[in-house]
C-alpha cells in the first residue's frame, strides 16, 4: 500500500550514515532509505504561511515590543519569521539560496481562519506548511516548547491535502510547526527579548530557525554550537548571532550550513564540495560478535559501531565544520542496509585540513534525541536496527 510517513521533531543516504543529521524515508517499493527533503525549484517554490490568531486566553505567550493585538505586533512577529527563513536561504552553495535562486520561496501568507492550525492535526493533513501559535497544546509533553510534524511520501505520485503529487520517495509534502500555547512558556521577538520583560521568555527567532531546519529535512545535531542542537538557550538568551542584511545566515553554525548544502546542493558550487567517508570500528572486533543479526534475509551481523558521533574539525582553527552519526551503508543494487559503522560527511570547504574524531552519544545529547533518524532505516521485515553503541573508546584519527 502506498502511504505517507510521519516524523516528529521537537526542540528538546546511500554511501553511509549521513551528516548533520538528515531524516530518511523507506520507499514503498523497497530499496535504500531516501533522504527527506522539499522539492524546491523556481517552478515549485516553497509555500509557507502562519496563523495570526494569537491565543486569546494566554496573551502573555507572545511578547513583542508592539502592543498586543495591534497590526504592528503582527508585522513584528512576521519579521522574526522572515528573518528565520532568511538564515537558511542566506547560505551559499545551496539551491535554497535567495540571492542565487530568487523566487524559491514565496512571500509568507498570514492566515486568519480559526481553523488554519486545527486543520493541521494528524487526522486531517492539509498539505500546507504552517507555523502555528494558536494550536492546542494537547500533544505537548513536559518541557517541549515547539515541535515540527513532517509528512513525507514513500513513493512518487503520493499527495496529501492540497499538495502536488510527490516527484520522489522522501519528498516532504507537509511541514507544520506548533508552538506551545497553554501558558507554560512565553516567546519573545528579538526586540522584546532585549527588554526587562524578556528575561523570562524564550527567543522566538532561535526556536523558529531550529524548527524550520526540520521543515527542510534536517534532524537534531550533537554539535553544541549548532542551531539544530536539540535544546534551546535559557529564557532571556539567544543562540549565536542575530541575522544581518550582509550576513542573514549568521545564527547558523558551519554544521548547519553543511546540512542545508547537503540536502539542496548548488551544482555551480565549487567551494563546498569536499567529503570525508569511512567507518567507525571497535578496536576489538569480537566485541560485535554477540550483537543480534541485523539483516533478517542474510543473517549478517553488525560489523561496525552504530550511533557514534563523528566530527570534522578544521585543523588550523579548531572549529567544528560538520558532523555525522555513524552506523550504516546501503547497497544501491539490492537495497540492503548494512550496519557497518559507515559515515559520510559531505559539502566540506575544500583546501583545508581536517581532524576527524568519533565519540559515543553519552554527553549532552543521547541516542533518544535521534530516534527518528536512527530508528527508521529498515523496511518491514528486511532488517532490524541495532541498539546504539555507547560503550566504546573513541580515538582521534589522522587529519584528512
Amino acid at each position: 500500500m502506498v502511504c505517507v510517513a510521519l516524523s516528529l521533531g521537537a526542540m528538546l543516504a546511500s554511501p553511509g550514515a549521513s551528516a548533520y543529521l538528515a531524516d530518511t524515508t523507506i520507499p514503498e517499493a523497497g530499496g535504500c532509505p531516501a533522504l527527506d527533503r522539499q522539492n524546491i525549484s523556481l517552478a515549485q517554490p516553497l509555500n509557507r504561511r502562519w496563523s495570526t490568531a494569537l491565543p486569546s486566553t494566554t496573551p502573555a505567550a507572545m511578547l513583542t515590543v508592539a502592543a498586543s493585538g495591534s497590526a504592528a505586533q503582527l508585522t513584528e512577529i512576521e519579521q522574526a519569521i522572515d528573518d528565520s527563513f532568511g538564515a537558511w536561504s542566506g547560505v551559499t552553495g545551496t539551491t535554497f539560496n535567495a540571492v542565487n535562486y530568487p523566487g524559491v520561496i514565496v512571500p509568507i501568507t498570514r492566515v486568519t481562519s480559526a481553523s488554519a492550525c486545527t486543520n493541521d492535526q494528524e487526522s486531517n493533513i492539509d498539505g500546507l506548511n504552517t507555523i502555528c501559535f494558536d494550536q492546542s497544546s494537547t500533544g505537548f509533553t513536559t518541557g517541549v516548547l515547539a515541535f515540527t510534524r513532517v509528512i513525507t511520501a514513500n513513493a512518487a505520485g503520493v499527495s496529501v491535502g492540497s499538495s502536488a503529487p510527490a516527484a520522489f520517495a522522501g519528498q516532504i509534502l507537509d511541514a507544520d510547526t506548533l508552538f506551545r500555547s497553554d501558558g507554560q512558556a512565553t516567546f519573545a521577538t528579538p526586540g522584546a527579548l532585549a527588554t526587562p520583560q524578556g528575561a523570562g521568555a524564550y527567543d522566538l527567532e532561535s526556536l523558529l530557525i531550529h524548527e524550520l531546519g526540520e521543515w527542510f529535512g534536517l534532524d537534531q545535531s550533537a554539535v553544541w554550537s549548532a542551531v539544530m542542537f536539540p535544546f534551546p538557550a535559557p529564557p532571556g538568551q539567544f543562540l549565536g548571532s542575530r541575522p544581518t542584511v550582509s550576513a542573514p545566515d549568521a545564527p547558523l553554525s558551519d554544521d548547519d550550513r553543511a546540512g542545508i548544502r547537503y540536502l539542496y546542493p548548488d551544482p555551480s558550487d565549487t567551494v563546498n564540495v569536499g567529503s570525508i567517508r569511512g567507518q567507525v570500528l571497535p578496536a576489538n572486533r569480537f566485541k560485535l560478535a554477540n550483537l543480534p543479526a541485523a539483516l533478517a534475509a542474510s543473517g549478517s551481523f553488525v560489523t561496525g559501531i552504530f550511533g557514534a558521533h563523528v566530527v570534522a574539525v578544521d585543523t588550523a582553527s579548531g572549529a567544528v565544520i560538520a558532523s555525522a552519526v555513524s552506523g550504516w551503508s546501503c547497497n544501491e543494487a539490492t537495497g540492503a542496509v548494512q550496519f557497518d559503522g559507515s559515515f559520510d560527511i559531505e559539502r566540506l570547504p575544500v583546501g583545508r585540513s581536517y581532524t576527524v574524531y568519533a565519540e559515543p552519544l553519552i554527553g549532552a545529547v543521547a541516542p533518544s534525541d535521534f530516534s527518528e533518524a536512527l530508528g527508521d532505516l529498515c523496511s518491514s521485515g528486511a532488517c532490524t536496527t541495532p541498539a546504539v553503541d555507547t560503550d566504546f573508546n573513541p580515538r582521534v584519527l589522522p587529519s584528512q
